[in-house]
């Protein structure tokens, strides 16, 4: 892969996109996936940075979920904000985790992000749900850095 803009052709990132609609439908949890090259810092900090950048630290419930992925470094974050981040229940990130890991380990990247993005719809669902006055507080595209 000689740039980040090949890691996932254009119509598996609308599938993408896709999995984070149909993630959101029934929550008010806001899901991003960033996908950039290489990370001068640890990843963990990256995905802290890359969330406060796309705002998601402003969303009103604190329900913000973030897939940071660094493609060259083949690494990745799945990064909580404080809201679902109390109301998971213990060993969630980790096993989301797992999961996204073994498609990725096949290189099955775009299938890993969306079982991860639908994963975390379903517990942002049981935790905060959708109601008539919830607003889409994010963007559900793609960010590249």
């Amino acid at each position: 892969m000689s740039k980040v803009e090949d890691f996932l052709t254009v119509y598996e990132e609308q599938e993408i996109v896709r999995a984070i609609l149909k993630a959101e439908k029934n929550t008010s949890g806001e899901i991003r996936v960033h996908i950039e090259a290489s990370s001068k810092i640890d990843h963990f900090s990256r995905a802290q940075q890359v969330f406060h950048f796309l705002k998601m630290d402003n969303t009103k419930d604190e329900n913000g979920v973030l897939l940071y992925v660094a493609v060259h470094d083949k690494k990745f974050v799945i990064y909580g904000d404080k809201g679902i981040d109390r109301a998971v229940p213990k060993g969630f990130w980790e096993s989301t985790k797992t999961i996204i890991a073994s498609h990725f380990k096949k290189d099955a990247f775009k299938d890993g992000i969306v079982e991860g993005v639908l994963t975390a719809g379903k517990e942002l669902e049981a935790h905060f749900p959708w109601n008539h006055n919830d607003t889409n507080e994010l963007s559900d595209a793609i960010s590249k850095g």
